[in-house]
């Protein structure tokens, strides 16, 4: 399906691509940044940001093909992919599928599949979604490192605005993020790749990104203490390790 995209700045291309509950809006703060460099292409999923609800299951590779669409409409032929959380998986399947379009990588706490843990939370985020003041405490919880967490001003302010965040396709989103599992593309990707943990991560613990930079041939980790909202908690961190990776 088409998805609503956004286009800024000109140079080298660089393809986003946000995480599941996510949107651009919300996951990446510094599009003016990066667009100061290169043509940002920015689509959002089904489900979020003006994008509607698909009106079929999610699939990872379905999914790949409409957010490498948006690349097509904007004019831009080869770009640099940025993926966030579940967007990792996008971008990676983005590297093997289009390997003659893509330049590099770089991967911020993402996974190459959900493990125990991780359908665990699963779980409860979906069970969540009809509750939505406990679905904020949920999202703030594994979302803000403790630090981050305990700086907050006003928590009560940050569970409305959460609230009032959450897109219309998160349960899509959590649906196709079960079925995840990009190990066998890993090996295959032969373009320059940085991975960026989130050292303090409860949602996508750490060792998702280490397995990551492992799995894939020359990829350069990179660790920023950070919760999983790194760019709510850690944004200057983040955009100054892409920045420095992409240049």
């Amino acid at each position: 399906m088409s998805l609503s995209y956004e286009v800024r700045g000109s140079g080298p291309g660089l393809l986003l691509a946000h995480g599941a509950g996510g949107s651009i809006a919300a996951n990446f703060p510094f599009l003016d940044e990066l667009a100061a460099e290169r043509t940002v292409v920015a689509p959002d999923y089904p489900g979020s940001g003006a994008t509607p609800r698909a009106e079929q299951p999610l699939e990872l590779d379905r999914l790949v093909d409409d957010v490498v669409a948006t690349a097509d409409a904007a004019g831009v032929g080869t770009f640099a992919v940025l993926g966030y959380s579940m967007g990792t998986a996008v971008a990676v399947r983005a590297a093997t599928k289009y390997p003659d379009r893509v330049t590099s990588l770089v991967l911020t706490a993402g996974l190459a599949r959900p493990d125990q843990h991780l359908h665990l939370t699963i779980d409860l985020w979906e069970q969540l979604l009809d509750d939505r003041d406990a679905l904020a405490r949920f999202l703030l919880l594994n979302c803000f490192g403790p630090e981050a967490l305990n700086a907050l001003d006003d928590v009560d302010e940050a569970l409305r605005t959460t609230a009032d965040g959450v897109p219309p396709g998160v349960g899509d989103h959590l649906a196709l993020l079960r079925t995840i599992d990009t190990r066998a593309d890993l090996p295959r990707i032969s373009v320059p790749t940085l991975v960026v943990a989130t050292t303090q991560d409860t949602l996508v613990p750490p060792h998702h990104s280490r397995e990551l930079a492992r799995a894939i041939p020359g990829a350069r980790l990179v660790e920023v203490e950070s919760g999983h909202l790194i760019g709510a908690q850690a944004p200057d961190a983040w955009l100054a390790a892409v920045q420095g990776f992409l240049r």
